[in-house]
């Protein structure tokens, strides 16, 4: 029996992926998350085979959760079912560790074999990412992107200096340092522009 948790913000959503792999024989839900803290204390209490989670969730993202299971080496196979079909999101989840990369739109039979594909050990990725994910290449340090995160939410460099617990000048830096890597004029154009990359 392969036992999954399935972690995803929006509700409907979590409650499909979940019923779809509980009319399999073989696979077992074992813990449903709508956000990634939930999903982390799914994770340790119930041991999972296999991690089911969204990339974009609140408390922690479904990357954040696979970098932490490769961390802390479980032995948890992650697999990300997201509408997120950029090859610098699919680079990242790769570096994290994760196992399996779907995008939502795909026929749903294909999720159940993902699963069980995953929970062997073995990689699936999305035939249309795969080619294009190797060339990818993020340019953004975890900092810059931390950084960056925050000004996308409108937040002054003092609060995130705050938030981070950085000075000022600090984040002044950071953010002309990921304005130049990616070759914009200012923080709007370079969080507009690596969140088109999937480097958010």
């Amino acid at each position: 029996m392969i036992r999954v948790v399935v972690a995803e913000d929006q509700g409907m959503v979590l409650g499909a992926l979940a019923a779809l792999l509980d009319l399999e024989p073989d696979i077992r839900v074992v813990g449903r998350a709508p956000d990634g803290l939930a999903a982390w204390a799914l994770i340790q209490r119930e041991r999972p085979d296999v991690l089911l989670s969204d990339i974009e969730m609140p408390g922690m993202t479904g990357l954040e959760l696979a970098a932490r299971v490769q961390a802390e080496r479980l032995p948890v196979h992650v697999l990300i079912v997201t509408t997120f079909g950029r090859p610098g999101y699919l680079r990242r989840a790769l570096d994290a560790g994760v196992r399996g990369y779907l995008l939502k739109d795909q026929p749903s039979e294909e999720l159940a074999a993902a699963v069980r594909r995953v929970a062997a050990g073995l990689r699936v990725v999305a035939p249309e990412l795969a080619e294009a994910a190797w060339g990818a290449s993020d340019p953004l340090s975890e900092r810059e992107r931390a950084v960056l995160r925050l000004a996308e939410e409108g937040r002054s460099n003092k609060d995130i200096a705050d938030a981070l617990g950085l000075s000022h000048g600090t984040v002044r830096n950071y953010l002309h340092e990921a304005a130049q890597k990616l070759g914009a004029e200012n923080r709007v154009e370079a969080t507009r522009i690596a969140r088109a990359n999937g480097w958010l």
